[in-house]
């Protein structure tokens, strides 16, 4: 009898066989807490700092940006400084000298150009000379002045005018002079027209480059005289924070001194000493060349400029004849003013100058006396005998006076320079070694304190 095979229902299309796969289930595991989040590198670095390796690491990269900062600091100023000085000796005070220069070779110009006239066909050689001499010397200094004078828009525009003028002014000259060497008393007004351009142009455009010379040689002796106080505030600073750090260092540690510390200590102050010592140096260095030469140099300058208006006053009181009181009143102001900066030049001047200047001052009463003798003679109607009196070369002439008077005034001014040169270049070179010995002593500094850090660091290993 035939038996049959239950067997169990299998899905379509499947024969026997292993199961069907179906998901993998995931074998039991005790229940427990779940695994921790690995921190984040803020976090990580946040945990670092504040652990006690982590705040001395991060004291020292503060220390060491401080007191790199400060020595940049320090040889930024310090060079501010030493460029300004430099630009006193080499750049605006020959400038500025150059520029009152300028001025007096246009004046003696006009002077001498008025008593050739005077004398005619009696003209020496030597005063024909001198004053092409002065027509020369003040093209070329003018030549100088505008390759010098960098970009200060107003000395390079008097600059330009002046070149454009003195040429006219020349030339008027000259036609005065072929003028009144044919007898025609058109000469006189040319001389009287071409010495009115002079005053009441060429020499106040002059005068104007003078004045810009002048104000740039002060700002830069404001600039070299500045004091550094950045670079003292952050010295202080870093040495603050250096005592802060040896302090507590101290009260963890018990352990007085850190060799490194120290060092960089010390590396500061002396930073700050050496600066100090410097600058003094060099601001009274600076202030001995401006008492002892540039100012006493402005002020002889000025009565070599008052004594010129007083002589090309005089001259020209003869060409006009007495046809006007102009001139005689341009003398008087002139001799006012002269007499005053002649004072004041001897106030001012250092020993080797005083002796020159009192000399001029000797000439310079001695040529007021002469002036009201011939001027006399003029006005009683001695018309030859004041011209004599003024432009000969008699022993009652004012002329080898006034010579005598500018010459000392010359020596004057050559001592005052000398004397304003020694101590300028004394003031720029008394900060040369601040610059490499902070930066020497700052690198040291840095290396104390990796040093002496260092080895506190190194206890937590």
């Amino acid at each position: 009898m035939a038996t049959s095979v239950r067997t169990a229902a299998r899905p379509p299309g499947q024969g026997g066989g292993a199961p069907p796969p179906g998901p993998r289930q995931q074998p039991d595991t005790p229940a427990g807490p779940a695994a921790a989040p690995r921190p984040r590198r803020r976090d990580r670095w946040r945990a670092a700092a504040d652990s006690a390796p982590g705040r001395l690491r991060l004291t020292s990269i503060g220390l060491v940006v401080l007191m790199l900062g400060s020595g940049a600091l320090t040889g930024w100023q310090v060079a501010g400084r030493s460029q300004a000085a430099d630009q006193v000796v080499t750049r605006s005070q020959p400038l500025s000298q150059q520029a009152a220069e300028i001025y007096r070779s246009l004046a003696d110009a006009d002077t001498t150009a008025a008593a050739g006239f005077l004398l005619a066909g009696n003209e020496p050689q030597q005063v024909r000379q001198r004053y092409q001499d002065d027509l020369a010397s003040a093209a070329q200094l003018l030549s100088q002045a505008a390759a010098q004078s960098g970009g200060s828009a107003q000395a390079q525009a008097s600059i330009s005018r002046l070149n454009q003028q003195l040429p006219v002014y020349s030339g008027l000259v000259e036609t005065a002079r072929a003028d009144d060497r044919q007898g025609l008393p058109l000469g006189a007004a040319y001389l009287s027209y071409a010495s009115t351009s002079m005053q009441t142009q060429l020499l106040p455009i002059a005068q104007q480059l003078a004045d810009a010379e002048t104000a740039r040689l002060n700002h830069d002796y404001a600039d070299a005289r500045a004091t550094p106080w950045a670079a003292y505030v952050l010295g202080v600073l870093v040495l603050a924070a250096l005592l802060r750090c040896q302090l507590r260092l101290f009260r963890h540690t018990n352990r007085v001194f850190n060799p490194g510390l120290l060092g960089a200590t010390a590396a500061v102050l002396v930073t700050l000493l050496w600066l100090t010592g410097g600058v003094l140096a060099a601001d009274s260095a600076l202030s001995d060349s401006l008492k002892h030469g540039a100012t006493p140099l402005q002020a002889l300058d000025l009565a070599r400029t008052d004594a010129l208006r007083a002589r090309t006053a005089e001259n020209l009181n003869l060409v006009a004849r007495g046809s006007t009181t102009q001139y005689a009143n341009q003398w008087t102001s002139a001799v006012q003013a002269d007499s005053a900066a002649l004072a004041g030049a001897a106030q001012l001047a250092p020993g080797g100058a005083l002796s020159a200047i009192e000399a001029a001052r000797d000439q310079f009463a001695l040529w007021t006396q002469r002036h009201t003798a011939a001027d006399a003679r003029n006005n009683a109607g001695d018309y030859q005998g004041a011209l004599d009196a003024t432009v000969g070369t008699g022993p009652d002439s004012t002329q080898p006076v006034y010579q005598s008077l500018d010459q000392d005034l010359a020596n004057a001014v050559k001592v005052e320079q000398a004397d304003f040169l020694s101590a300028a270049q004394k003031g720029r070179d008394a900060t040369g070694t601040v610059v490499p010995a902070a930066s020497l002593l700052t690198l040291l500094g840095a290396a104390g304190v990796l040093r002496g850090l260092g080895r506190r660091l190194a206890e937590y290993r």
